[in-house]
């Protein structure tokens, strides 16, 4: 079953995890929603910058330290995602209880290997 995947942190860099996670997850058939700081493109899609409105999204899968993630508190929030996936290195203990509070499924965990074992 397709699950709609925001990208936090998407990058055209081949070798970051954001861009196999991207490559990986579209490959697997789940429409995926690549979001960065710079324009470009991973496997056909658009690198969308800023914070674009989203609808209907299963799961943000996060490739930016938590250092860097507060820009993106009330955007993942309103985003309303079943779940948000915080890929080794992003672990945020704040943010993980403000999405509990929430009502949204904190997952420590990769995304990568989760698509790998098929448990995404």
């Amino acid at each position: 079953m397709s699950k709609k995947t925001v990208v936090i942190g998407a990058s055209t860099n081949v070798e970051r995890y954001s861009y196999k996670a991207t490559e990986k997850l579209k490959a697997y058939g789940h429409e995926v929603v690549p979001v960065g700081l710079k324009e470009g493109e991973i496997v056909g899609l658009q690198i969308l910058t800023g914070l674009p409105e989203v609808k209907d999204v299963d799961t943000v899968t996060m490739y930016v330290g938590p250092k860097n993630q507060s820009s993106y508190y009330q955007y993942i929030l309103d985003l309303k995602p079943k779940r948000v996936v915080f890929n080794p290195g992003t672990e945020n203990a704040e943010f993980e209880a403000q999405l509990t509070s929430a009502g949204i499924a904190p997952v420590e965990a990769c995304t990568l290997v989760m698509l790998s074992v098929g448990n995404y």
